[in-house]
């Protein structure tokens, strides 16, 4: 079969949709593959990349946070007509591209519309594309939402779910390898921080992700506790002023992978404090699970987030955006070393179950056969 996959972004750029549609193609091995995406230089790009031919097509500007590109339909348009695919793959959302898609959906191809998430920031984006956004999901053939929470939260996926089905997106073990540089980097955070109780987060900087709320909770816990705060983004630098008489606080930027399992191992509670559905799913979350660290997340409606730590079971979830709430949450876990070795079992258990990247290759090929 000849797939056509459309992303915003791809690997190496780094975030959940790039990472999701790399699984895809990486899955679909057998099938012959394109996928087009933006670059973020100006020029277009054309690679063979995994094993595929990936054209990046340069972008000249941003609105909204979306991209736009000037030769964007014409690269589109050639793939449609020499490649001639039957079938797409379109990652959402991505509006402008959208609008390039339509002109296409009286051809005769199967349309998977893989829906990551509601435009939930950009209240005006929403409106004025919300008709092409319904001929889309009118088109496909099937919609796969990351959580059965998305679907139901959704402003648009309730009423298409007789073609909605659920994969989950899934932790890629083969980037956390434990060998001994992890270990060692773990046993030095532990011994630097002899007694204490290490809780870790990693993610964008941006407001979504909630760092804010964890640096505020953090002036509710006493000196026996550490945080260490992975990433950055556009607020580092106001989260670090807020913190800056924090000595509970650590900023250590963007790591590597073995530095990454590194905390993962070393942490004892996995904080996760994303405030809105502009988180989907939350990968970084499946990962700290995936290393047996309880999670503490806050509640959010419609957020696959509560379907992948699960209340009680594997974490301990707190009213959305309260930083009091969350101390008291992380401060319950630190003082009960059981309880947090009950919860992070589970946590583990429930990631192998559930969101391991073996699964996901089976939910993707059981989703292509099936079309």
């Amino acid at each position: 079969m000849r797939i056509l996959h459309i992303s915003n972004y791809f690997f190496p750029h780094i975030g959940g949709i790039e990472q999701v549609a790399r699984d895809i193609v990486n899955t679909l091995t057998e099938h012959e593959q394109k996928l087009i995406c933006f670059n973020h230089e100006k020029g277009t790009k054309k690679e063979i990349f995994d094993g595929i031919e990936v054209i990046r097509v340069g972008c000249q500007a941003k609105i909204s946070s979306q991209s736009l590109a000037i030769g964007y339909g014409k690269e589109l348009k050639k793939i449609m007509n020499e490649f001639n695919p039957e079938l797409v793959i379109f990652h959402y959302p991505n509006p402008f591209v959208a609008h390039y898609l339509r002109k296409y959906l009286k051809r005769d191809f199967k349309l998977i519309i893989y829906w990551h998430l509601d435009i939930v920031k950009q209240k005006f984006l929403k409106r004025f594309f919300k008709g092409q956004t319904l001929a889309l999901l009118r088109r496909a053939t099937r919609i796969v939402a990351t959580s059965p929470n998305y679907i139901d939260g959704s402003e648009f996926l309730p009423a298409f779910k007789d073609k909605c089905i659920v994969i989950p997106n899934c932790v890629n073990s083969a980037r956390f390898q434990i060998d001994e540089e992890t270990k060692d980097e773990a046993r030095r955070i532990r011994e630097k921080n002899n007694g204490k109780i290490i809780c870790f987060a990693v993610g964008r900087h941006i407001p979504y992700k909630g760092m804010e709320q964890l640096v505020r909770a953090s002036k509710h816990l006493n000196e026996n506790y550490k945080i260490f705060i992975g990433g950055s983004g556009p607020l580092t630098d106001s989260l670090k002023e807020l913190a800056k008489e924090d000595s509970k606080i650590d900023f250590i930027g963007k790591v590597s992978d073995k530095t990454l399992v590194g905390y993962y191992l070393a942490c004892d509670i996995f904080c996760f404090p994303s405030i809105t559905k502009n988180e989907a799913f939350g990968i970084a979350l499946a990962e700290g699970m995936y290393f047996g660290k309880p999670a503490v997340t806050f509640t959010i409606p419609g957020s696959g987030v509560n379907f992948v730590s699960v209340n009680g079971e594997t974490g301990i979830e707190v009213e959305n955006s309260n930083s009091e709430a969350y101390a008291k949450a992380i401060l319950q876990l630190g003082e009960d070393s059981e309880l947090r070795e009950r919860l992070g079992k589970n946590a583990r258990k429930r990631v192998e179950e559930n969101f391991t990247y073996q699964k996901f290759q089976i939910n993707i090929k059981n989703l292509i056969e099936n079309i």
